[in-house]
């Protein structure tokens, strides 16, 4: 595993006396598994610590935490040492209105998606929104490409919406595409799976572990999609080295707070909106609108132009939503504790 003293503070004094520290391979509802120097065992979050009026971050797969042994049971974990980086999406409860942790500390990002039916490049618009919101490196990997007579198009249509991202076509039947993936499969990086379900994930890992760690599922052919085949985040050691956390497959991706990820994705989109003559254009009459004249002389696709306003709209919904809701969740906790003092005084009272 990556040296987990990375994380913690070298210069403390108390460095000697500090918890030992490890990583999160994988999360259980509310028992983590960890890792540290090739030793798995289990721990529970410390209630005093992570329910506290200002709680510590809760730990996802990736992560690196700190813990107290307990004799003859899981450890308690204490602690949520800082990130490198952090993929996050909206919450796909209806009730949810607040961010989903979905991996930490990796190097990049594998934005996996299928060349069958079911390939959609606005949802790869989607996914590279929050990666490079996350600090990481995204990279496009095409499945089953023994699959399609041409990628050509495929790759072109992605490098129109993907900037310079690495864009790798590959087969775990043929091998294609595999020598390009060992670039970022090095010892001590880690990389992260994310896509739909049966894009392939659980047979790409199988293939570079060298062995079936995953239940690989058959897809359905009157979409293309496939049933859910991981249930859990989960971390593993590749042979070669890295490290790859695997994810369940994600029927929806929505955005969360993902301003810096959709500017770095939209780049050529934010270049032209500095260029609008007036500061609040709406981009439809006014004059000296730079996005309007880029759309009408084919610079800028009116597709690529509302890609981007849709997400930026989603994106603000999702965070605003999330403010109202922690602001009500703090009225009514506040309601709770004067009606508590209420009764108590009214029982005093006699």
């Amino acid at each position: 595993m990556t040296d987990i003293k990375q994380y913690k503070n070298d210069k403390s004094e108390n460095a000697e006396n500090s918890p030992p520290s490890a990583r999160v391979t994988a999360v259980y509802r509310e028992r983590y598994e960890l890792n540290c120097t090739q030793r798995s065992f289990f721990g529970q979050l410390k209630t005093s610590v992570y329910y506290a009026k200002e709680p510590q971050v809760f730990p996802t797969v990736g992560d690196y935490v700190l813990y107290n042994e307990v004799e003859g049971g899981d450890c308690q974990i204490i602690g949520t040492l800082p990130r490198k980086s952090f993929f996050a999406r909206l919450d796909p409860d209806p009730s949810g209105g607040k961010q989903q942790a979905v991996a930490a500390n990796f190097d990049y990002v594998f934005i996996m998606t299928s060349l069958n039916r079911d390939f959609s490049v606005s949802r790869i618009q989607r996914y590279l929104a929050l990666a490079n919101q996350s600090r990481a490196v995204p990279v496009v990997v095409l499945t089953k490409a023994d699959l399609a007579e041409d990628t050509a198009d495929a790759v072109s249509e992605i490098k129109s919406i993907a900037g310079g991202v690495d864009i790798i076509p590959v087969s775990v039947i043929s091998k294609i595409g595999f020598d390009s993936l060992l670039k970022y499969l090095i010892p001590g990086k880690t990389v992260v799976f994310l896509g739909m379900s049966g894009v392939g994930k659980s047979s790409l890992l199988n293939s570079l572990m060298g062995q079936d760690v995953m239940t690989v599922s058959a897809i359905r052919e009157d979409d293309s999609r496939g049933r859910h085949t991981t249930t859990h985040r989960q971390l593993f050691s590749l042979p070669s080295g890295a490290m790859v956390i695997d994810t369940p497959g994600m029927r929806s991706i929505g955005m969360w707070n993902a301003d810096s990820g959709l500017s770095k994705t939209f780049s050529d989109v934010e270049a032209l909106l500095e260029k609008c003559r007036f500061s609040d254009c709406s981009h439809t009459s006014e004059p000296g609108c730079a996005i309007k004249a880029a759309v009408d002389n084919g610079e800028l696709s009116a597709s690529r132009l509302d890609d981007y306003l849709s997400l930026k709209r989603e994106s603000a919904y999702s965070e605003n939503r999330a403010a109202f809701l922690r602001m009500k969740q703090a009225k009514n906790k506040s309601l709770a504790v004067k009606i508590k003092k209420l009764k108590n005084d009214e029982k005093f009272r006699y």
